[in-house]
């Protein structure tokens, strides 16, 4: 009898796209467990097709157009690295290459700070501070998550000197406009605070995505910069790539995506911090003018 894919498989199929696994990966799972080779990649290519209808109907009924989203053909923020240089320069210093990956688009810089930026950063915020807060796509606002555990605030643009600055340097060394981002967001993990792994794009197919998405588009590149350099734990984690960088004060970690999809491999999160505290400071990136 030939085989035929339930919507159970298909469900299951979908799922495992959401969470970033690789299609050899799910076609390798599903031969494992006895589907044919040709029934199981029909199945993944119906699923994953009528997946994408599903999206492309929510977004019609929410008014939104495929063109509002980021694709791949379209430009995103990132360095210069021509020549694989070591050393960048950035408005008004000079940034060290130390770490660049394709797949996710990874790069992470250090000397992006200097020591007096890293503490007057966190002077400024300490009396700001509240416990972080996520997205609710059903929505478009955002509430407190068991799955962040840090407190932060976010700066307006330009709101200091020094954010002014530290913006500036951002639009030189990724080469995309100061306008096109979300003010300075700090961030602060005491002992035991983690965010779980997680994606900074917005779901397109959630019915707050409307509100979200019309301040300035889709998010298509992030920038964590550490403030300070906590005793143990605290690395900023890919795990589709088993990738952690590590927490030293000053450095940054960039990385953009093309499109809201798993497929960019840009799950990631911040790791428990074990010992001291962890500072951060993050910049997300929009695909137009952010207000």
């Amino acid at each position: 009898m030939k085989q035929q894919a339930s919507p159970e498989l298909k469900a299951w199929i979908i799922a495992q796209a959401q969470a970033g696994c690789r299609p050899e990966d799910v076609l390798k799972a599903m031969m494992d467990r006895g589907w044919q080779e040709d029934v199981a990649v029909a199945a993944m290519e119906e699923s994953l097709a009528e997946h994408l209808k599903q999206q492309q109907a929510a977004l019609a009924v929410q008014g939104l157009t495929p063109g509002q989203l980021p694709v791949g053909d379209k430009p995103l923020p990132g360095p210069l690295l021509e020549g694989s240089p070591s050393r960048i320069w950035a408005h008004d210093r000079h940034v060290d290459v130390l770490l660049t990956l394709q797949l996710p688009r990874v790069v992470v810089f250090g000397n992006f700070l200097s020591e007096q930026e890293c503490e007057e950063m966190k002077r400024l915020a300490d009396l700001r501070l509240s416990r972080s807060e996520t997205v609710v796509n059903e929505t478009g606002g955002s509430e407190v998550n068991e799955a962040r555990t840090s407190e932060g605030m976010f700066f307006e643009r330009g709101e200091h000197e020094v954010c002014a600055r530290i913006e500036k340097r951002i639009e030189a060394l990724l080469r995309w406009p100061v306008s096109h981002g979300e003010g300075l967001q700090v961030l602060r993990y005491r002992p035991g605070a983690e965010y779980k792994p997680h994606y900074d794009y917005f779901d397109p197919a959630q019915p707050g995505a409307k509100t979200i998405l019309s301040r300035g588009g889709q998010r298509v590149g992030t920038l964590v910069m550490y403030l300070n350099s906590p005793d143990k734990g605290g690395a900023t984690t890919f795990p589709d790539v088993g990738l952690e960088v590590a927490p030293v004060r000053g450095n940054a970690v960039f990385f953009s995506y093309d499109r809201p999809d798993p497929a960019t491999r840009t799950l990631h999160g911040g790791a428990p911090v074990l010992e001291g505290e962890k500072w951060v400071a993050t910049k997300w990136l929009r695909e137009g003018v952010f207000v």
